[in-house]
């Protein structure tokens, strides 16, 4: 399609501020960006849409302008809605490299036109498969029709013949194919995802092809809107946020017609990853008023009336304030200079979804909030019975990253940490400060762990495993070569097996008859390998000092 049929589309709302003589250009694509350096995902053609959220003063214009005219673009189209005028800077930019510019009225949405180009270009480019791209933005829309991505998925197979489903970073089944029976397996989806990170992490254009056994499947990214985009051109700033939409099939040697098809699809999803997105504004402006009142000392008083406002929105229908519990997260980077409390928001609200929910949003129970380098989770629990039967309620550090930590790592690959701390759950306004400086311990005692991803809880704060992390490297290593090298030594020799016995016997609390029995050993034969541990160390196993320093040097081992 020609420029000249955009401004021509009154529904658009699009005005020329410069180019005229350029509108007989030609649209390949659409992209919508906020990227100070969008050129890694151009690849020519482009009408390119944004928001200016990249300009921070006239000197910016002039070098984004000429990325993109580099790049080959057809057009930029940038929205009145930030800055109600579109700086003269960018107008003038534009005219030095005849880049034609158009204003896009802020009572238009870039979605609009995006699925206005996305449709227009799929029907010169792919002919009958431009009623797929209009049926899918048609139940792409809002209300009683609209059927959200798992149609647009259903269209795929029943048009395409492509099984395909979107997942998240963590892969976690966001949509998939309702006509297709049984979904995706959930530890497949966790390797899709792992590859997806890591195959964006080498900076490689998707899609991503991945066999796994004998299925073949292509991995197309799907990034949120440019409105929403970080102004740097990182990818470490987005890589563990965007979705995937992963197709069984071979896009290796698809004709361009349908990988243009599936792009499109793809940016259509995003329009859904958007709406979530934008959902999620109210519980984080309420997420940051509660974290700033507590971190300002604020009366009690003055908390408990944010919480009342706030357990209505993310508990519906239950009434009362419920208990709450804090969550930290911190995303490090080695040797980046990368904004990272975004980065930690967007990941923990995710982390925090249950990982057997389904859908786009079964997130609205979870406020998040970022203040520096670090993410705040503010989680309502029901008020249940923990008080009446002393049992453990709301989330557990332990079992926290178990579903997401292999797909995180391949994200994080060598240079990336993340780690995450938990705290008790309180019942109050008056126990929210007390929370917070809990899990921000917790997190640094998972900092202190080796593990690209570690998250530690508020039962270790009471336990020695609360100082083990941050023993220093060499104190820790002299310590446990010391006592435990002569017996590791004596095990290679003779295979005497005396680190497990010294386990085994500290663990039965120094009872001979039960260690015994754990080892199948006899009571004698016991003896004889405690005895020897004792010979080879110059320690008492029947002191509780002995015993102490062998427990210590075997959890720091």
């Amino acid at each position: 399609m020609r420029l000249r049929a955009l401004l021509d589309t009154d529904a658009l709302g699009l005005r020329l501020l410069g180019g005229e003589d350029e509108l007989d250009r030609t649209v390949r694509g659409v992209m919508t960006t906020d990227l100070r350096d969008p050129s890694r995902y151009l690849s020519g053609g482009e009408l390119v849409l944004t928001g200016l959220a990249w300009r921070r003063d006239a000197d910016d214009s002039e070098p984004f302008v000429r990325i993109l005219a580099q790049a080959g673009v057809a057009a930029l189209a940038a929205g009145e809605a930030e800055l109600r005028d579109i700086p003269d800077d960018l107008v003038a930019a534009c005219a030095r490299h005849r880049l034609p510019l158009f204003a896009v009225d802020e009572s238009v949405a870039f979605a609009t036109i995006t699925e206005h180009v996305v449709r227009q270009v799929s029907g010169e480019r792919a002919g009958d498969l431009a009623a797929v791209v209009d049926r899918h933005r048609r139940m792409m829309t809002s209300g009683p029709a609209g059927g959200g991505p798992d149609v647009v998925l259903d269209l795929l197979g029943s048009d395409l013949d492509l099984q395909a489903w979107v997942l998240s970073p963590t892969g976690r089944l966001i949509a998939g194919p309702k006509a297709a029976g049984p979904g995706l397996p959930a530890d497949r989806c966790a390797k899709l995802a792992a590859e997806h990170l890591a195959a964006a992490r080498t900076g490689r254009r998707g899609p991503h092809r991945v066999m796994l056994g004998p299925t073949t499947y292509s991995l197309f990214p799907i990034r949120a809107g440019g409105r929403s985009a970080q102004a740097s051109r990182d990818v470490r700033e987005t890589v563990l946020s965007d979705w995937l939409l992963a197709v069984e099939a071979d896009a290796g040697d698809w004709p361009a017609e349908r990988l243009d098809l599936l792009q499109g699809v793809t940016q259509l999803i995003s329009v859904e990853r958007d709406r979530r997105d934008a959902a999620r504004t109210v519980r984080r402006r309420l997420a940051q008023e509660v974290l700033e009142l507590v971190q300002t000392g604020a009366a009690p008083a003055e908390i408990a009336a944010r919480l009342r406002v706030a357990a209505p929105v993310l508990l519906p229908g239950l009434g009362a304030a419920p208990h709450w519990q804090v969550i930290v997260a911190r995303v490090d980077w080695a040797d980046a200079d990368i904004e990272a409390g975004p980065v930690a928001q967007a990941l923990l609200e995710e982390i925090l979804v249950d990982p057997l929910a389904t859908g786009p949003e079964p997130s609205d129970r979870i406020a998040v909030a970022h203040t520096g380098d670090e993410a705040v989770a503010l989680v309502p629990l029901p008020a249940v019975s923990a008080e009446h039967d002393g049992s453990e309620t709301g989330i557990l550090a332990d079992v926290l990253l178990e579903t997401v930590r292999d797909p995180l790592s391949a994200g994080l690959d060598d240079d990336g940490h993340v780690t995450l701390g938990v705290s008790a759950a309180v019942h109050s306004a008056e126990g929210l400060r007390g929370a917070l400086e809990e899990a921000r311990h917790a997190r640094r005692v998972a900092a202190a762990r080796p593990g690209r991803v570690c998250a530690a809880g508020h039962q270790e704060l009471a336990s020695h495993v609360l100082l083990l992390p941050f023993v220093p490297d060499d104190v820790r290593r002299a310590f446990t070569a010391r006592l435990l090298d002569p017996l590791r030594d004596y095990d290679r020799r003779h295979r005497a097996e005396l680190i497990p016995t010294l386990e085994a016997f500290l663990d039965c609390d120094g009872s001979w008859t039960r260690c015994a029995t754990r080892l199948h050993l006899h009571v004698n034969t016991l003896r004889y390998r405690v005895g020897r541990i004792e010979q080879l160390t110059s320690r008492d196993l029947s002191r509780l000092e002995d015993k102490l320093d062998f427990f210590l040097a075997l959890r720091m081992s």
